[in-house]
């Protein structure tokens, strides 16, 4: 998807070297991708200034994630920025010094959801599969009294209508919340591309490759703990993954009605399997790699629900069921991606 973000990165005003060029990575986790994302932005941006003839200016980056992010392993990763000993060199020797970063770099601490940044003071805002989590369960999911109760389930794929509406009105909420704050903090010419999950189904119930992954053989999973008399269907039913994987429809809707960006590009693509195996006839690595692309998303959940001693049993069980669906998973497992590129109007 590089080409889509440069593409969306050519829109973006170049002002002039007086002004530093911000960009932010919302949702930036604590691996080297981020740190791969950001150079791409900046080395692109740069490489305008330079083809426009213009003096390139001095680049910042927020890394930006929630308050219990590890922010420490990310800072760790980050190579020193360039400095020539005399006050710093050139913007085109910092691009051009390898192994060393071309721009400042910091950490913001908090919900995307919610203002992290001063009016007007972002040229460039980058968020990627982020967007999908919720910032919270829809509370009538997990009452019992509500028809939107998810019995017996951990996620929507497969669940009933007025379960996975609530769902769907809590993504469009926070989405709404996001656009409002990334309104007022992005600069006019500024740019945001996000990519998050998506579907191609209009039916909310279908979660497309994330309702695979988390609504059958994790699923399953949940189910043989309580059979077995390791948890209570209690326990089970107050477990939910906030996760949501929107439509174009379901995300257009909110753009229109927010009504502060101009939609550039909005498009469903087809994503890879989550699954990664180097050997597609070998059904225990396959298994694996299902329970460790499932701990990857949410082992930090589970482990705070019924304790890491039960999460291991949880997830070797979802290994199992893995093994004995190798072949249908690899071909039926597939995840959309939902990419948008915005402007302000």
């Amino acid at each position: 998807m590089l080409h889509l973000l440069k593409e969306a990165l050519d829109e973006v005003h170049i002002g002039s070297a007086d002004t530093p060029f911000v960009v932010v990575d919302l949702g930036c986790s604590s691996g080297s991708n981020t740190i791969y994302i950001i150079d791409v932005i900046i080395n692109h941006v740069a490489k305008r200034y330079e083809a426009s003839g213009s003096v390139a200016p001095e680049f910042s980056a927020f890394f930006s994630d929630l308050p219990s992010n590890d922010f420490n392993t990310l800072f760790q990763l980050l190579p020193n920025y360039y400095y020539d000993g005399e006050g710093g060199g050139t913007m085109e020797e910092c691009l051009a010094s390898d192994k060393h970063r071309s721009y400042f770099a910091a950490g913001v601490p908090g919900s995307f959801y919610r203002r992290l940044f001063p009016a007007r003071s972002i040229d460039v805002f980058h968020s990627a599969f982020s967007l999908h989590w919720l910032s919270q369960i829809p509370e009538n999911v997990l009452d019992k009294r509500s028809k939107a109760y998810n019995k017996g389930r951990v996620c929507i794929h497969g669940a009933n209508e007025i379960t996975a509406n609530a769902y769907k009105k809590q993504f469009q909420s926070d989405l709404a919340a996001f656009l409002k704050a990334r309104a007022v903090e992005l600069k006019r010419g500024g740019s945001m591309f996000l990519v998050c999950l998506g579907r191609t189904s209009l039916d909310p119930t279908d979660q497309g490759g994330a309702g695979l992954l988390f609504g059958t053989h994790f699923q399953d999973a949940w189910d043989d703990l309580v059979q077995e008399g390791l948890i209570t269907s209690e326990k089970r039913d107050s477990f939910n993954i906030p996760v949501y994987a929107p439509s174009l429809q379901d995300f257009r809707e909110v753009v229109e009605a927010n009504g502060s960006f101009a939609i550039n590009k909005l498009e469903v693509f087809r994503g890879g399997s989550p699954l990664v195996v180097s050997q597609p006839d070998n059904e225990a690595e396959v298994g694996q790699a299902l329970a460790t692309s499932c701990r990857s998303v949410c082992g930090v959940l589970v482990d705070a629900h019924i304790g890491d001693r039960l999460s291991g049993e949880l997830f070797t069980r979802v290994e199992r069921r893995g093994m004995s669906q190798a072949k249908e998973l690899l071909e039926q497992l597939q995840f959309f991606h939902i990419v948008a590129s915005l402007s302000l109007c």
